[in-house]
């Protein structure tokens, strides 16, 4: 599903850059690429497979996480393991459903300036993905605890260096640090104990990195197609578990310190975006 997703992106956006250059007309000499611009962006951003993610927990809350959760008798309250999504039942058996890739659209203002063929040049972009990242654990109960993240919004700015071939097609490359407000979402199908979500929505840092082609259609309108690679810091969430009506055998409890936290073990949320770019140009 998310190689078709990406093929039919890259495969409509090359389409589009095909038929520009049949539509640009330009004077010897003039510079396409110079000075500040105006557009946005709109695209798919699709995540890749993070094989072997899992939860890892603090049962005595001492902000250590590493702990494993045994039951009563000793046995890994978690043996029945964890995927790399959502949970389809409250055992593995039911299945997993795949992180979600989905659109994203952004804002851009950016100013460049050209010297020759050679383009250099700064731009910043406000906007959101919609992509969603799952991570999920089955407990003995039998039970799930699904961890999701997905963006408020994102933002970045980078820097960007290219050439202009026949001085109407930049190729160039970019890349610059990233910040974003993350939501954390948590569900399960245990109805004993108590959950809480600490620090469900934060803003963090982050970085994004590609490249791309901006074709010049006319002296102030270009469009573009863009590959850009984005990670952003995640691990301030966590999930408090308490008693609520468990009894004090209850795996989570016997750390004792009344409760465990869990949080995801993977700190990155990353995913690639494949963009179809606009510019008006002043």
């Amino acid at each position: 599903m998310r190689q078709r997703t990406l093929t039919r992106a890259l495969i409509g956006a090359t389409a589009l850059l095909a038929a520009a250059p049949a539509l640009a007309q330009t004077a010897d000499g003039e510079k396409r690429f110079d000075g500040v611009y105006v557009g946005g962006s709109a695209g798919v951003s699709v995540q890749g497979n993070d094989v072997g993610e899992s939860l890892i927990f603090d049962r005595n809350l001492d902000g250590r996480f590493g702990d494993q959760i045994t039951t009563a008798a000793g046995a890994n309250a978690f043996s029945p393991g964890f995927c790399n999504g959502g949970a389809r039942g409250a055992t593995p058996a039911g299945g997993c459903f795949n992180d979600k890739d989905d659109i994203e659209y952004f804002a851009r203002v950016g100013a460049d300036k050209q010297f020759g063929n050679v383009v250099v040049g700064v731009v910043g972009e406000f906007g959101k993905s919609e992509a969603k990242d799952y991570a999920t654990g089955y407990s003995t109960t039998p039970a799930f605890y699904q961890f999701g993240r997905s963006f408020d919004w994102n933002s970045s700015i980078r820097a960007r260096a290219g050439y202009a071939a026949g001085g109407k097609t930049l190729f160039y490359a970019a890349g610059g640090p990233a910040y974003a407000r993350i939501n954390t979402s948590f569900t399960t199908s245990n109805a004993a104990n108590s959950f809480t979500v600490r620090n469900q929505k934060y803003n963090s840092w982050g970085f994004t990195a590609g490249g791309g082609v901006e074709q010049s259609i006319t002296k102030n309108f270009s469009v573009g197609l863009e590959y850009m690679y984005n990670q952003y810091q995640d691990d301030f969430a966590s999930v408090r578990v308490g008693q609520g009506t468990a009894p004090a055998t209850n795996p989570f409890l016997l750390g004792g310190a009344g409760g465990t936290d869990i949080q995801r073990d993977d700190e990155r949320f990353r995913f690639h975006s494949i963009r179809a770019t606009a510019a008006i140009r002043f």
